[in-house]
């Protein structure tokens, strides 16, 4: 029985489909296909149901997965173990944010990658929360609040932010004092996503309102300059506005909560050894105590 053809059984099943477990695997999807048959035919038993809109595990297939995920797990630590001087091999495919990832995350990734020679990172920048099993990542790194999810996650480290607004709006329109008069502003926004704010040993919730929006923090940060609203930004985004004057830290009683920078990868009992070396790395870089 071929490690490869188990492996491939495994992202199809984790991942819901041929084309999304190609794209994991970075392989075709006929070269997919071809070793499913294969399995099949040598277990002489149908593990998938192929349809129109992806494939379902028959029975055998749910009472084969664990076993195949089992074997191809203690496969991954021993090919592992036997590399020289901890070397990782083989590819890393992550998921990280936009607004902050190439200048916060991307220097760690290239460290990654300058450690490990004969490693291949794959980096993906989105602020969009991706789907990492269907579209095939091993992992990914999140900043902010993060939502219950069956993922399974790693915090490594702090992340920090403020509202801010430039000296004009503030001259305009005045600044609140108070989560509820942020109300009554223009608020930059990535969404409809909710503000949280601290006030002594009380978490404070609101839903801002505003006109301008944009899919990522860094868009917003020329929108904050140019007077459009209150924005709640991280500070490696502000800092330096902050420093030269162009922006003012507002609301200052009322600090957001501190956020969290977060490695999320699929469920499973064994995390690959590459997502457990970039934690290890990143926690290193940020200073999480373990």
């Amino acid at each position: 029985m071929d490690i490869e053809e188990l492996q491939t059984f495994v992202e199809v099943a984790d991942a819901g489909g041929i084309t999304p477990a190609a794209r994991r695997l970075g392989v075709s999807k006929s070269i997919v296909s071809r070793r499913l048959g294969r399995l099949e035919s040598e277990l002489g038993v149908q593990l998938l149901a192929r349809t129109t809109r992806g494939a379902a595990l028959t029975e055998a297939g749910v009472a084969f997965r664990d076993h195949a995920a089992k074997i191809v797990a203690e496969i991954e630590m021993a090919r592992q173990t036997i590399l020289p001087n901890g070397d990782l091999r083989g590819r890393l495919r992550i998921a990280v944010p936009l607004s902050v990832g190439p200048s916060q995350f991307a220097p760690m990734l290239a460290e990654m990658a300058r450690r490990h020679p004969q490693l291949h990172i794959h980096a993906a920048y989105s602020d969009r929360f991706v789907d990492l099993i269907a579209e095939g990542f091993d992992c990914s790194i999140r900043v902010g609040y993060l939502p219950d999810s069956n993922l399974m996650v790693r915090r490594v480290g702090p992340f920090y932010g403020k509202l801010v607004a430039s000296p004009d709006y503030v001259r305009a329109h005045g600044a609140p004092d108070t989560p509820a008069e942020l109300l009554s502003h223009e608020a930059l926004m990535q969404g409809t996503e909710a503000w949280q704010f601290t006030y002594g040993d009380k978490i404070l919730m609101v839903q801002p309102q505003g006109r301008f929006k944009a899919d990522n923090g860094t868009a917003l940060v020329p929108a904050a300059l140019a007077g459009l609203g209150i924005a709640w930004l991280p500070d490696c985004l502000v800092d330096e506005h902050l420093a030269s004057g162009a922006l003012v830290h507002v609301m200052t009683r009322y600090p957001p909560p501190v956020a969290g920078v977060y490695v999320v990868r699929p469920p499973g009992q064994y995390p690959a050894r590459k997502v457990q070396v970039l934690t290890e790395l990143l926690i290193e870089h940020l200073g999480e105590l373990p």
